[in-house]
């Protein structure tokens, strides 16, 4: 009677643990973090994993250069946990944004740490994301961030940064063995937008574009004719067309 009685207790007990768990020992919600473009969005994925909700400000088919917040957007900001944004200039509307919002959370520049390259304009060109080296310290102080704000997945932001590290790497490497098969005098690219120095320096790439940094300004005539001698004279055989889409 005795040993039953115990089973009994024992078996009660483990439905009590069992009803109880997703209550006792639920984890909490996943870190809710807004970006200011899917680049980033991407990044934070990687990092974050199941961690973390994210959300993007500026759409995969919008040109950030001339985005403007929308009282939706600020709303959706006055949620957030953590705020991850490139710096350098890229977004201009950033200290009037948070200040809509009210936002007192983490500030994340994601750029910290990178030496900038300066532009033609004498402005600093933001897109250091194109040197994949310069992606793992994005990488980085993100997860340094996540950690900060949910320590208790310290580690597993911990992990999967050195997996995403480990792909950035392996894509640096891929890149460098496939353009060292290009004669340096042929690496040579026309683009629509000045926004590929960082890719440039790192793999010994030469840009030329009729656009600088900024997309809403329109390249003279005097400009294009240069770009088209020069074409000519180099005899440059690939030109990249960045296109933004029209809204209204």
């Amino acid at each position: 009677m005795r040993s039953s009685g115990i089973r009994r207790c024992l078996v009660g007990l483990c439905l009590i643990l069992v009803s109880s768990g997703p209550t006792a020992w639920a984890t909490h919600p996943p870190i809710r973090v807004v970006v200011s473009f899917s680049i980033l969005e991407d990044i934070v994925h990687e990092v974050g994993g199941g961690d973390v909700v994210v959300t993007s400000l500026i759409g995969r088919d919008a040109n950030e250069h001339v985005f403007e917040p929308s009282p939706d957007q600020v709303r959706l900001l006055t949620q957030a946990q953590v705020f991850v944004v490139n710096g350098l200039g890229l977004e201009g509307w950033i200290t009037r944004l948070i200040q809509s919002a009210q936002y007192r959370g983490p500030l994340v520049v994601a750029t910290e740490g990178i030496e900038p390259i300066a532009a033609t304009e004498g402005s600093t060109d933001p897109h250091a994301w194109q040197d994949p080296r310069y992606g793992i310290i994005y990488a980085k102080n993100i997860m340094r961030a996540l950690a900060g704000v949910d320590p208790e997945n310290a580690e597993a932001y911990r992990q999967r940064l050195r997996g995403y590290e480990a792909q950035l790497e392996a894509l640096d490497q891929r890149v460098r063995e496939r353009l060292g098969e290009i004669p340096p005098e042929k690496r040579r690219v026309i683009t629509t937008h000045d926004a590929f120095a960082y890719y440039g320096k790192a793999y010994g790439v030469a840009f030329t574009a009729p656009e600088g940094l900024n997309t809403e300004s329109e390249p003279s005539a005097k400009t294009v004719a240069e770009l088209i001698r020069q074409i000519r004279r180099d005899g440059i055989r690939r030109c990249f067309w960045k296109i933004f889409p029209i809204h209204g």
